[in-house]
């Protein structure tokens, strides 16, 4: 599944070439997770004033209303001034002046959706519950000590959970919590404030870098030019199990938490 640093990915990508585009027309294929929410035809002849991002939502705001857009599962995005006609994995084409923004998405669990603003009650539905962004400046030690002091959860699935902190997905929470030396399943409201802050600090470190090297491409992400990412080389104990942790050699270990795999280091996290 795309995570923040995917999707982040992905805005860059296309905040550029798309902004001050107008819209041509909107092309839909098969029914997504939610519906679009209003006729495509009332969005031609408007402008995309830029992209921002939301977790794993990407807002396109545009000169009258913005439009949501989620990945799901397995979706990706497309944007060039020509592109092929569209095949059976593709539900969703937005023509612009600059060129078109296509969703790609085998599965079919993303979605597109309308909304005239982030308080349209379709948009507060979905943005509404969202933690921190972990890498603005709303992200502070502070809140973050006091949702970890407040949980009885084991600080994974806290973190996973999206409440406190929005879009550290798996992989990133396994290798924040690698780094801060804690262990997936320990309790969050156990941690003393030194091994918060460590926390706190890995998975700003964790997901920046992430960004940095285009996102994990573990199965077919790529961003909307094409590109795939290379975090899934610098793991250091995400999808390593039965091999030596890098830092100490003991034997990487696997656990379930709900549906999801942790990965941790027996000696490195404690």
């Amino acid at each position: 599944m795309p995570e923040l640093p995917e999707v982040e990915v992905t805005r860059r990508s296309i905040a550029h070439g798309i902004a001050g585009a107008q819209i041509l027309s909107m092309r839909l294929g098969k029914p997504l997770r939610w519906p679009l929410g209003c006729d495509p035809e009332l969005l031609v002849g408007r402008a995309v004033v830029g992209v921002r991002r939301r977790g794993k939502y990407l807002l396109l705001d545009l000169g009258q209303g913005l439009v949501l857009v989620h990945l799901g599962m397995s979706g990706s995005l497309r944007f060039a001034s020509a592109l092929p006609p569209p095949d059976k994995h593709d539900h969703w084409d937005l023509e612009t002046s600059a060129g078109t923004l296509r969703l790609h998405d085998p599965r079919r669990f993303g979605a597109v959706v309308y909304a005239e603003s982030e308080l349209d009650p379709v948009a507060v539905k979905l943005l509404g519950g969202l933690g921190m962004e972990p890498l603005g400046d709303v992200f502070s030690l502070e809140a973050f000590r006091k949702g970890v002091k407040a949980s009885r959860l084991p600080i994974k699935q806290l973190l996973l959970a999206g409440r406190l902190v929005v879009g550290v997905g798996n992989i990133y929470a396994s290798e924040a919590l690698f780094m801060a030396g804690i262990r997936p399943t320990v309790k969050a409201l156990s941690l003393s404030s030194v091994r918060i802050e460590r926390l706190y600090l890995a998975i700003r470190e964790v997901l920046t870098r992430a960004v940095a090297l285009g996102g994990s491409s573990l199965k077919d992400f790529s961003s909307a030019d094409g590109s795939t990412g290379h975090f899934q080389n610098a793991v250091q104990v995400y999808g390593r199990v039965a091999e030596p942790c890098y830092a100490c050699g003991t034997t990487v270990r696997m656990v379930r938490q709900g549906q999801r795999s942790s990965f941790y280091c027996p000696r490195c996290q404690r």
